[in-house]
């Protein structure tokens, strides 16, 4: 009993071990399964990607599970879920079974997205990815750092910015133009320096960086100014940031160069002499001084004043206007005490030395009483000076003169003195008036004002001097004037937009708005150009294409704002310059050329044609065979393709090349075609005779043969082509039975016995196989031989007969009209025709009497062999198994070719 316990409780110890091991596994397996994985999905991960701005749709930012190292291979597979989607996927989508992230349709503009950030902040989009199913849950923390791309050019806040300079600046004076540009890109791609498209040798652009990262152009006075010289300059300021390649913003910087009193009057006249005479009544005029300064506004305004060493009495006597210089007599003259009055005159101007005249008046005393000059102007008058238009036409009048106070007895002379296009004088027949008037176009642009003299002397020597200042007013008359009335620009094709072209420059005469000058495009320019009206900045607003067009011609207009306004034009030629971004381009896809066999080497073959849009040397087209250069070559100049030698369409009918075109530009630019060379074909070989093999084969046939009974066949093949391998067959000569005793198909060849063979023995038939090719057909011959016997018992005698005969011609005429293709020829096989049948007929004869005694002598013997062998002869004897064999296989090779 013991013994049968122990083993039950051994087994039962085995089964206890197999337990724990089993229990160990399973905890072990939980450990390194899935789920011991949730506890490292228990806490959550941060991941962080970097992309660049505007990314297209479906860009690869980043795999989420790959980068927190998941084993795909678990059950149930992992699931990847964005819980704010609708903020999510405007930018990203989410692949949920891979967890990889992509760019959605909308594209990341880091200027919209992160408006606020700067350089040194970043631009972050975060989002929370979740992992599942639940037994996998973990919360995944994605940022996507945003970069920065060049994708906005610096703007100015204006499109005009005005900078004022006075003209005494020193020298590297420096002023900010506080308009700055912005843009809204980050570090290097934001705003890195200013320059100016013109700088006229006068100033310069520096920039500068305040605490704030934040550049600032300042103007720099590098040379002198003056305003009375130039008053101001207008160019382009140019804002570039630090993109490859670098954008570039514009805005147009007037710099206005402000009036500083450097400036004191002076007097055009600093010595008047004036003669009165002592009647000359209250309120006279007696002249009028003439100050002026170059400056502007208050700078420039002028007072009049009688110096301190000019007495009281003669002040009151004379009064002098502050403000039009004009001096006049305002009492009464005391002739008896004073014959001279010094009167100094002091032309004031803020902050400057006065400038000194002197006007000497002289008194003539008057006996008699002088004559009194009396003006009555018809121009417009105030203050004795008279305004006329400069488009008054030549001998306008414009003022009359009066003589008064004059003696009977005494004559009065009356004359003009000063310089100018007038004339005074005597007015029809009136005695003593006078007309002042003009004597040719007065000229704005030329003298703005004259001061004439009206004088009268008497007989005794009495002057009258009367002033008059003549001021010219302008009008619209002169037209604008372009510097050059043809303006050449080129520029190069694919150029950006906006390109810069010329700078129109026109000037005008005429003062105030009469000489403003704005610039217009003609009603024949093209929508494409773009013409600033005030600076004649000339642009193109989008990229040009030579090969759309080449030379654009229009006119420019510069307009003024007089009225009427008066214009003038300017012709602009621009020129695009050729680009090489056009590839070679062959007329057809490609070329298919058809040659006879044997075309001469280095015949033209044929022409390629090619074209290429651009031009000069972009528009050079090089040509080159990429394949087969060993046969064939291509001239480059005209594109002809030449073979080197003569092709045989035998050994190869079509050959296929690659032909390359390249152009001249830098870099070239090329294109591909292929060309097919098809050899036509030519009749250049006979026919080969493949059955029978030789001459001197032949086959048996029985006596017994019946009129119609097909025998053999000749079978023929020709290595042309088309009507050029079309064979016909025909019998040109014979040996032996009666003409029309043989018939054979021109088609295949088939030969069939037409009548009964009366004769035993050698028949031979001359076959010849003619091709149907133009101009001239080939043709070979063969020879048919027929052994007519019921059996063949000796192979050798009847070679003996094909070796002995084979020189024997007979002539057979054909029975039948119209099957060969030379009628015309006859031929003569045997021109002792009556001898050599006898003698053909008496072996014939002796030949079956032998076989007919041998077969008699032998009959029983023999019998069962005789019928083997006739059973044999039966068969045609055309052709060994090795020759079957050997044709089959010619056959099949032709049937290739």
């Amino acid at each position: 009993m013991l013994n049968n316990k122990t083993p039950s409780l051994s087994k039962r110890g085995a089964i206890w071990v197999s337990c724990i091991i089993i229990l160990g596994l399973y905890i072990l397996l939980l450990y390194t399964s899935p789920f011991s994985c949730f506890a490292n999905f228990s806490q959550a991960k941060e991941l962080l990607y970097k992309i660049k701005e505007g990314l297209p749709r479906g860009t690869f930012i980043g795999a989420i599970g790959v980068d927190l190292n998941l084993d795909f291979t678990v059950d149930p597979p992992f699931l990847f879920n964005l819980p704010q989607k609708k903020v999510s996927e405007q930018y990203v989508n989410l692949n949920n079974t891979t967890g990889e992230l992509y760019t959605s349709a909308t594209e990341i503009d880091r200027e919209t997205l992160c408006p606020d950030t700067s350089e040194g902040q970043g631009c972050f989009l975060s989002l929370d990815v979740f992992v599942l199913p639940q037994q996998y849950f973990q919360l995944v923390k994605v940022k996507i750092s945003i970069e920065d791309v060049n994708d906005n050019r610096p703007r100015f806040p204006v499109e005009e910015i005005c900078v004022s300079v006075p003209e005494n600046a020193p020298i590297n004076a420096r002023y900010a133009v506080e308009q700055s540009a912005f843009d809204p890109d980050l570090g290097l791609h934001g705003v890195q320096t200013y320059w100016l498209v013109n700088d006229f040798g006068m100033f310069t652009l520096d920039v500068e960086e305040n605490e704030g990262g934040e550049l600032t152009p300042f103007l720099i006075v590098i040379e002198a100014l003056d305003r009375e010289s130039q008053a101001e300059y207008i160019t382009d300021i140019i804002a570039e940031d630090g993109g490859t390649p670098p954008l570039l913003g514009t805005a147009t910087l007037k710099i206005v160069i402000t009036d500083v009193n450097d400036n004191c009057p002076q007097f055009t006249e600093s010595q008047i002499n004036v003669t009165l005479y002592g009647n000359t009544t209250k309120g006279a005029h007696l002249a009028r001084l003439h100050a002026f300064d170059p400056d502007l506004g208050s700078n420039a305004q002028i007072n009049y004043a009688y110096s301190e060493r000019v007495p009281r009495d003669t002040r009151s006597l004379f009064h002098l206007d502050k403000i039009t210089g004009v001096i006049k007599l305002a009492g009464k003259i005391d002739t008896g005490t004073t014959k001279f009055y010094k009167l100094t005159v002091l032309a004031n101007g803020p902050g400057c030395i006065p400038a000194v005249a002197t006007v000497a008046v002289h008194i003539i005393k008057v006996v008699t009483g002088p004559p009194a000059v009396i003006p009555r102007y018809i121009a417009a008058e105030k203050d004795g000076v008279v305004t006329i238009k400069e488009s008054e036409p030549p001998f306008s009048p414009i003022a009359f003169f009066t003589i008064k106070n004059t003696d009977i007895n005494q004559r009065v002379d009356c004359h003009l003195e000063g310089s100018g296009p007038f004339r005074l004088g005597p007015y029809k027949l009136f005695k003593n008036e006078y007309l002042l008037e003009t004597t040719e176009p007065l000229d704005y642009e030329k003298i703005q004002e004259y001061e004439l003299i009206v004088v009268a002397t008497n007989t005794r020597g009495l002057v009258i001097k009367t002033f008059l200042k003549v001021q010219v007013l302008d009008e619209n008359d002169n037209a604008p004037v372009f510097q050059q009335s043809l303006v050449e620009v080129s520029v190069e094709e694919n150029n950006t937009p906006n390109t810069f072209l010329a700078q129109l420059q026109a000037t005008d005469q005429d003062s105030e708005s009469r000489g403003e000058v704005l610039y217009l495009l003609g009603g024949d320019a093209p929508g494409i150009f773009f013409v600033d009206r005030v600076t004649g900045v000339l642009t193109v607003t989008t990229s040009l294409d030579r090969e759309e067009k080449e030379t654009y011609r229009f006119i420019v207009r510069a307009v003024d704002q007089g009225t009427p306004r008066r214009e003038s034009i300017a012709t602009v030629v621009v020129t695009v310059q050729d680009h090489n971004d056009n590839s070679p381009r062959f007329i057809n896809k490609d070329f298919t050329f058809f040659v006879p066999e044997n075309f001469p080497g280095y015949g033209e073959i044929g022409v390629l044609s090619v074209t290429d849009a651009d031009a000069g040397e972009n528009g050079w087209v090089a040509l080159s065979i990429i394949n087969g250069s060993d046969i064939f070559m291509i001239d480059t100049g005209r594109g002809a393709l030449r073979a080197k030698t003569s092709l045989d369409r035998e050994q190869q009918g079509t050959y296929q090349l690659w032909i390359e075109a390249v152009d001249g530009g830098e870099p070239a630019l090329s294109c591909v075609t292929m060309v097919t060379v098809l050899l036509l074909d030519v009749n250049d070989n006979p026919p080969i005779v493949l059955f029978p093999q030789s001459n001197q084969s032949y086959m048996l046939v029985l006596p017994s043969t019946l009129p119609g009974t097909s025998i053999t066949e000749v079978y023929a093949v020709d290595k042309d082509t088309g009507m050029n391998a079309v064979i016909a067959y025909s019998i040109i000569k014979r040996k032996g039975g009666e003409p029309g005793s043989f018939a054979i198909d021109p088609e295949t060849g088939n030969i069939t016995l037409k009548r009964e063979l009366s004769n035993r023995g050698l028949y031979s038939l001359l076959v010849k196989v003619s091709d149907h090719g133009q101009p001239e057909p080939l043709h070979s011959t063969v020879m048919v031989n027929f052994f007519v016997n019921e059996t063949v018992s000796n192979e050798s005698y009847i070679q003996s007969l094909l070796t002995r005969e084979a020189d024997i011609e007979v002539e057979e005429r054909p029975w039948y009209i119209g099957q060969l293709t030379e009628r015309h020829e006859r031929y003569e096989l045997f021109p002792c025709q009556p001898v050599l049948i006898g003698l053909s007929v008496i072996c014939l004869g002796l030949f079956f009497l032998v076989i007919t005694l041998t077969s008699y002598m032998c009959c029983k013997r023999l019998k069962r062999r005789d019928r083997k062998k006739r059973l044999e002869v039966e068969v045609p004897l055309k052709m060994k198994c090795e020759s079957m064999q050997i044709v089959d296989r010619k056959l099949r090779q032709i049937s290739n070719m």
